[in-house]
């Protein structure tokens, strides 16, 4: 009886080293966003004086002040992104929800054919000029539905929702029908409630793909006040890259322009509500992502 408790019994040693290799993983995980957070307060000619730092050993607000120095551009630019990527995010989980979830059923018919029309134009694009002039057409010139509806119906989503719902049984589906319930009944009651970790892996990489847009916004946005998040900041990122080019031209000191602090702060500007966004929904994103992993 002893001897088994011993054996059952987590070595204090191999504790020691897993949680020594987990928190050095993590310390590695966290030490990049610390060092990026940490160069954008950092001032510009330290930068390039001593590289990157742990803590500012010259602490500025350069940067930001040259990347909010309209202020009121920048705010409309985050609504701009919230709107895109909330309205974006809601309409690519209802349409591969749905589609998912009829492809993923034995007694759709015709579910092989219509996969392969969503899997083909994953495999060849017409190109850019065909999507610009298919755009044009569509009248979504200065419309923000230009930057939402090229993401709708992606079929790499639609593999993680099937592959979900393939995974669900398909009991639920034939109890529900002996009880007079309708499809849409069975899809939205049934199985979507029980489909959230996959929409939510779903919702948060269709998030990130809004929340980055910026290509379809210099392709069809031509109205500062419809331009979003990601494309102000270029547009801040070229007008700083012009100044350095000017600054060589006429032998001005390159310290004097927040060259490489501005980079870090453009950043955190960017990817900040994502970061801090990411936590509450990474026990949903693990699990969807893991679906199919274990069977059991």
């Amino acid at each position: 009886m002893r001897s088994h408790n011993r054996l059952e019994r987590t070595p204090i040693g191999f504790n020691i080293l897993a949680y020594g290799i987990v928190g050095f993983m993590a310390i590695m995980g966290v030490l990049p966003f610390w060092i990026l957070l940490v160069g954008s307060f950092t001032d510009n000619a330290t930068i390039i004086r001593e590289g990157f730092t742990l803590w500012p050993s010259q602490f500025s607000l350069e940067a930001y002040r040259v990347a909010l120095q309209s202020p009121d551009i920048i705010v409309r630019s985050y609504l701009v992104t919230i709107g895109i990527t909330m309205v974006g995010s809601a309409l690519v989980l209802m349409v591969t929800a749905i589609t998912a979830y009829a492809l993923s059923r034995q007694e759709f018919k015709y579910r092989n054919i219509f996969s392969f029309f969503f899997y083909f134009p994953a495999l060849f694009s017409g190109g850019l000029i065909p999507f610009y002039l298919l755009m044009l057409s569509l009248g979504m010139r200065n419309n923000y539905f230009a930057m939402i509806l090229p993401a709708i119906g992606n079929f790499f989503y639609i593999i993680i929702l099937r592959s979900y719902f393939k995974s669900l049984p398909a009991e639920i589906g034939e109890s529900g029908r002996i009880d007079g319930a309708h499809d849409l009944t069975i899809c939205f009651k049934l199985y979507m409630p029980m489909a959230i970790p996959a929409l939510a892996t779903v919702g948060l990489f269709s998030a990130l793909g809004y929340w980055n847009e910026w290509m379809n916004a210099m392709l069809f946005i031509s109205e500062q006040a419809m331009f979003p998040l990601q494309f102000i900041l270029r547009r801040v990122m070229d007008a700083e890259r012009i100044m350095m080019q000017f600054a060589t031209s006429a032998d001005v000191p390159r310290v004097a322009l927040p060259s490489e602090s501005i980079k870090l702060a453009v950043v955190c500007l960017a990817t900040g509500p994502i970061f801090l966004l990411f936590p509450y929904i990474q026990k949903y994103f693990i699990k969807g992502l893991t679906v199919g992993a274990v069977k059991g």
